[in-house]
């Protein structure tokens, strides 16, 4: 059973959001005075690691990417069918961050993920992660040296069921690099052609 509280803008959407005692919140990107998109974004900036789905009647991946982006955990097209909904609420339910006991501090060479912050350091520098940036970082450091398919990362990083292509493990290592290799002489992330990607350890 779940209990379910309603707004209608963007900017109730926004406070409601923020409040510690919702779950999981759900987002149409249609909404007047700030869209979706945007309330997601605000969410993330602030801290809020609530799990977030986005409703949206764009179905391109092009669109879904972009939500991903803002910091939603997984993205449902409309037309949809009730229970897939309710299963995904279930699935982000179940990995609710507020109710996941951090773990501890990961490093590899300079380069540190801190779960309290939900950032990376780097020599110094402190990098602000999207939430599946800091997903797919955390991932690549826990099998630092080791080659992961764009497979094995949908799987781990994506874990819901859906039909997201590789492309989007592309463009999110794409986004990753900027964020912990740009201005570094030493790149860490490294393209493994025709197989995946690797954090060097």
């Amino acid at each position: 059973m779940h209990a379910v509280e309603v707004v209608g803008d963007g900017e109730a959407a926004f406070e409601l959001g923020s409040e510690p005692t919702i779950d999981v919140i759900v987002l149409d990107v249609m909404l007047p005075t700030i869209d979706g998109l945007e309330v997601c974004r605000r969410l993330r900036a602030d801290g809020v690691r609530t799990p977030i789905l986005m409703l949206t009647a764009r179905g391109d991946v092009s669109d879904r990417v972009r939500g991903l982006d803002a910091g939603a955990d997984d993205y449902l097209p409309k037309p949809f069918a009730l229970p897939e909904l309710l299963g995904r609420l279930r699935a982000l339910g179940r990995r609710n961050y507020k109710d996941v006991e951090p773990p501890p501090t990961l490093a590899v060479g300079d380069l540190t993920l801190d779960a309290s912050t939900h950032s990376a350091i780097r020599a110094g520098t402190e990098i602000y992660l999207t939430v599946k940036e800091f997903m797919l970082l955390d991932l690549l450091m826990r099998h630092k040296g080791q080659v992961l398919s764009r497979s094995q990362i949908l799987d781990h990083v994506w874990d819901f069921d859906n039909d997201l292509s590789s492309n989007v493990v592309d463009i999110y290592m794409h986004y990753l690099r900027n964020k912990i290799d740009k201005g570094f002489d030493q790149q860490m992330i490294q393209t493994i052609r025709g197989v995946g990607y690797r954090l060097r350890g």
